[in-house]
């Protein structure tokens, strides 16, 4: 006759424990997942959702007004260091391709005003900026960092999306989803 040994306790409390640490990570992680794709949450090809404020240098916005131009809508912020990166680059393109009538709408996230003026100033960020102070604009395109691009063509419809800074190439690449002949 075989006798069989049971586990002892301890080792089964262990065990009973790690499933449960286990399951409520997995639990948590589900719950609580970072969206890691602004395309998660809000469609390419639909419409832009409208930006309304009031700018940095105190003029009223509507992005609606804006319809027939292409536009670049780039959420930044002065303490965001890939963004130090970025404006030089916005700022050459927006001279390059006025012709075209491309309009680049800045949204102010997570900064004050006081902070952003003389940043813009510093790096050639001579258009508008919109002040988002409650964080709905932010909201509404469900901008994950900064800086984020979004390239909306000038019937207002959403075509491409940038999370992170934009080089060259990925500036030319999506103006030419929203600018015919760019």
């Amino acid at each position: 006759m075989t006798m069989q040994r049971r586990p002892t306790r301890p080792l089964v409390v262990l065990v009973a424990i790690a499933a449960i640490t286990a399951l409520a990570v997995a639990a948590f992680v589900v719950v609580t997942r970072p969206i890691t794709s602004a395309a998660d949450t809000i469609a390419k090809a639909s419409p832009a959702p409208n930006i309304v404020g009031t700018s940095l240098d105190g003029q009223s916005i509507d992005l609606a007004s804006l319809r027939g131009r292409p536009v670049l809508i780039n959420f930044w912020g002065p303490t965001c260091e890939p963004c130090r990166l970025e404006m030089p680059l916005l700022a050459k393109k927006a001279t390059e391709h006025a012709a075209s009538g491309l309009v680049i709408l800045g949204v102010l996230m997570g900064d004050p005003p006081d902070l952003a003026r003389p940043f813009a100033a510093e790096f050639g960020g001579a258009w508008q900026t919109v002040i988002d102070p409650d964080g709905a604009i932010k909201r509404a395109y469900h901008v994950l960092n900064r800086p984020q691009s979004y390239f909306v063509d000038g019937d207002g419809i959403l075509r491409s999306i940038q999370i992170g800074y934009l080089t060259d190439a990925d500036f030319e690449r999506q103006l030419a989803l929203i600018s015919p002949g760019s």
